[in-house]
């Protein structure tokens, strides 16, 4: 065994220690390495241990929160076909309710083989979450990148369109047609994007309309990112004057564009509604939904880039890439109505 460990080594480059370890499917290898010690092995004739041989190579994970939001498929669909001019095969693993949890997909990704896994909106983006499941993920060598939300406690890379520059694009389009109440429809405290988001547009109401960060804080209203999640916030924003409303995703602009509707008010003649992620579709609804488009191929082609260069064992920086998001002007934002909010109000 010795002898066999050794002229392993020799011919991978590395210790015969971390031949054993790979040998015997402990953590705390680098995917590079591995891959390095299976190549010596079909090298020198050896027969790979039934454990590695059951490995799948090329196919790399794509863990998504869900289906629902037409953002998400559009980014898999990004990050699949990448993955596939790049000879690899994506393997998507979506959280249902009820259903898998992420620790439960990553797993059974891990143990099926994955060169990599992308964790897109995961629980990285989740301030309340535990960070240690991605260190134990880094620790069984599995590279992976991280989209849509940002640890300083997780050493990966990050991927991520500029929250706040978003909301400064949102605000100062409204702000120019003259609106001085605008609202902002957000999700869940607890998410790194919407804590972003909500910083974005306090800075943005004080530098576009001298408003405090009281009176800015006052108009943000927190509910789900789901279209009755966004009728619920619209109507209580709606409720407090404002004649604009700023939405977390194209979901939520959809109910604030009902919750209007439903107040017997008109949009956008009364109140004007901007979305955010310019999802499929939303060019086509009524009225057409001016939006912040999430830079979506550029994001899931980085995504797709950084993690091949993990895998390959070029790690890029354990840092953010920041992408820069476009105000997609439409039919549902128009002048403010003189005189405030017309039309009947709860």
């Amino acid at each position: 065994m010795t002898a066999r460990l050794a002229d392993i080594a020799a011919q991978a480059g590395v210790s015969e220690a971390t031949v054993s370890r790979v040998l015997n499917g402990k953590p705390g290898v680098a995917a590079a390495t591995r891959q390095a010690v299976l190549a010596a092995l079909d090298v020198l004739g050896y027969e790979r241990p039934v454990r590695l041989r059951q490995r799948s190579e090329g196919l790399v994970g794509l863990i998504t929160p869900e289906l629902e939001n037409p953002i998400f498929p559009a980014l898999a669909q990004v990050i699949g076909q990448a993955l596939t001019r790049q000879g690899y095969t994506p393997v998507l693993a979506t959280q249902t309710p009820g259903g898998s949890t992420e620790d439960e997909l990553t797993e059974m990704l891990v143990d099926r083989g994955v060169d990599g896994i992308i964790f897109v909106s995961g629980l990285h983006a989740d301030t309340s979450a535990d960070m240690g499941r991605y260190e134990r993920l880094r620790a069984q060598g599995v590279p992976f990148v991280l989209v849509d939300g940002f640890s300083p406690r997780v050493r990966a890379p990050f991927i991520s369109p500029d929250d706040r520059a978003a909301m400064s694009l949102a605000v100062t389009h409204l702000a120019s047609l003259g609106h001085t109440r605008i609202g902002l429809a957000l999700g869940p405290h607890r998410f790194v994007p919407v804590l972003r988001k909500a910083e974005g547009f306090v800075a943005a109401m004080r530098e576009r309309l001298g408003l405090s960060e009281e009176e800015a804080s006052s108009l943000i209203e927190h509910s789900l990112y789901t279209l009755e999640g966004g009728q619920a916030a619209a109507t209580a924003l709606i409720d407090r004057g404002c004649t604009a409303v700023v939405c977390a995703s194209d979901m939520m602009a959809l109910g604030a564009i009902r919750a209007a509707r439903g107040l017997g008010l008109q949009v956008p003649e009364d109140v004007s509604v901007v979305g955010f992620d310019d999802s499929t579709l939303i060019a086509f609804t009524d009225p057409p939904l001016t939006t912040v488009r999430k830079p979506v191929p550029a994001m899931g082609q980085a995504a797709v880039r950084t993690l091949l260069e993990e895998i390959a064992g070029t790690p890029a920086p354990h840092s953010e890439f920041v992408f820069m998001p476009e105000l997609v002007v439409r039919g549902s934002t128009a002048s403010a109505p003189s005189g405030g909010v017309r039309g009947p109000l709860p």
